[in-house]
């Protein structure tokens, strides 16, 4: 857990001002996802994140910065999901340190997210997750458009209209 005083420091940084930090965002998303597919590695997962080196553009990449470390991350991103392929944003990638969950960085990384994407004109945005109840999401306003197989998992898709 954080302390108080610390969580009350955190910002948000684009990775694109912060590319030293690929290597540790690399990690973190290959020991969380990296093991369903086999062709994934950490190198694989190092150049995917050079795509995101944008601030005024999709794709791009949000980091929870507390105190100079960086804590957790999210994406916004085009297409996620080759089977949608009329669904144009996504939010994705989300990640949060386990000594930071359970202290809203997530809420506040999503949040964060959504306003930039609402800054880069996008009406829609969609995401995936493996939660089937929406879990975070549900509660944050997302809402639930179809569980699918995906990559041999199950998992509910979900969209929020940002009004813009």
């Amino acid at each position: 857990m954080c302390q108080e005083n610390s969580y009350q420091k955190m910002n948000f940084k684009y990775l694109a001002d912060h590319e030293e930090a690929i290597p540790i965002i690399a990690k973190w998303y290959f020991n969380e996802w990296g093991h369903r597919a086999k062709e994934n590695s950490m190198e694989e997962f190092s150049l995917n994140l050079q795509k995101y080196l944008n601030r005024d553009k999709i794709p791009l990449m949000v980091l929870a910065i507390d105190s100079e470390k960086i804590i957790g991350t999210a994406q916004l991103k085009y297409r996620e999901m080759d089977i949608y392929p009329n669904k144009e944003h996504w939010i994705g990638g989300i990640f949060v340190t386990k000594q930071y969950r359970g202290n809203s960085v997530a809420t506040r990384l999503i949040k964060k997210t959504i306003n930039i994407a609402q800054s880069l004109d996008v009406n829609i945005l969609h995401l995936q997750t493996v939660r089937l109840d929406g879990g975070l999401y549900t509660r944050l306003g997302w809402k639930p458009i179809e569980q699918v197989q995906y990559k041999g998992l199950n998992v509910l898709v979900m969209e929020k209209h940002l009004g813009t």
